[in-house]
């Protein structure tokens, strides 16, 4: 296994069908591997097996984490921007931020697992409507941002999560740090593709936006194929029990 030695390595530690200590052993165990970033997702059910499983709400969980942990940036990949008001979902952030002595990513998408939405009682409406929203949100969080007293402890990157092309790679292209999406390889390349298309259209250096790659433990053979289709950062997508020999594998031949 080769690829280039810049490319960042990160982990996403999965929250369900697991216990709170063994998620904070987890993010403790990664740390020590020494990861470039540390997520967890933003979800209110778990997303595959038993749908009744263990479950833990993510910021509560960044909070721990950040406090848990000195050197692996942290975030949600990614937060639902339905979840919360966006001046609250800001001040989280800053928090966090200052808890984390300036590691905080403040990760955001639009939304798409209905039944948090159902259960928890936001409407769940349409992919456009949600899309909308995070249009008109993403402005609020950057200003409540400049607002805040303390403001973030650093400059706190926005990552965006998702992949359409028509919208979600525009507002990449405008108001994101970071982006995230998912492989394999060639789907990643095209995606980053139109992403620079849309850097161009809006007049955004498009090497000012580090490209991540969600990526199972299958994939760990596949990182040279993620850099040359353009990815800046990889990370691993982990659940409970949380084995991370794949991830310490990465590391080791970085």
């Amino acid at each position: 296994m080769f690829y280039r030695a810049e490319m960042k390595i990160g982990v996403q530690i999965q929250p369900q069908n697991t216990t709170m200590a063994a998620l904070r052993a987890s993010w403790m165990a990664a740390e020590s591997l020494g990861v470039d970033s540390i997520w967890v997702w933003d979800h209110f059910y778990p997303l595959f097996g038993d749908p009744d499983a263990a479950h833990f709400e993510a910021y509560t969980l960044l909070a721990t984490m950040a406090a848990d942990t000195t050197s692996a940036s942290i975030g949600a990949l990614v937060s639902c921007n339905s979840y919360r008001n966006p001046n609250l979902l800001a001040d989280m952030a800053r928090t966090i931020d200052h808890v984390a002595d300036g590691r905080f990513v403040l990760g955001i998408g639009s939304g798409w697992f209905e039944r948090d939405y159902d259960e928890y009682g936001f409407p769940f409406g349409t992919a456009r409507q949600r899309l909308a929203d995070l249009e008109r949100d993403l402005p609020i969080i950057k200003d409540r941002l400049a607002q805040l007293t303390p403001g973030p402890v650093g400059d706190m990157p926005i990552l965006i999560g998702g992949s359409g092309e028509k919208v979600t790679l525009r507002l990449v292209a405008q108001h994101a740090d970071a982006w995230n999406t998912f492989g394999p390889p060639d789907n990643f390349a095209a995606k980053n593709r139109v992403l620079n298309e849309w850097c161009a259209r809006e007049g955004r250096n498009p090497a000012d936006i580090e490209r991540t790659v969600g990526i199972s433990v299958d994939e760990v053979d596949q990182l040279e194929a993620y850099a040359e289709a353009g990815a800046d950062h990889v990370i691993f997508m982990v659940g409970a029990p949380f084995d991370l020999d794949p991830v310490s594998h990465a590391l080791d031949a970085r």
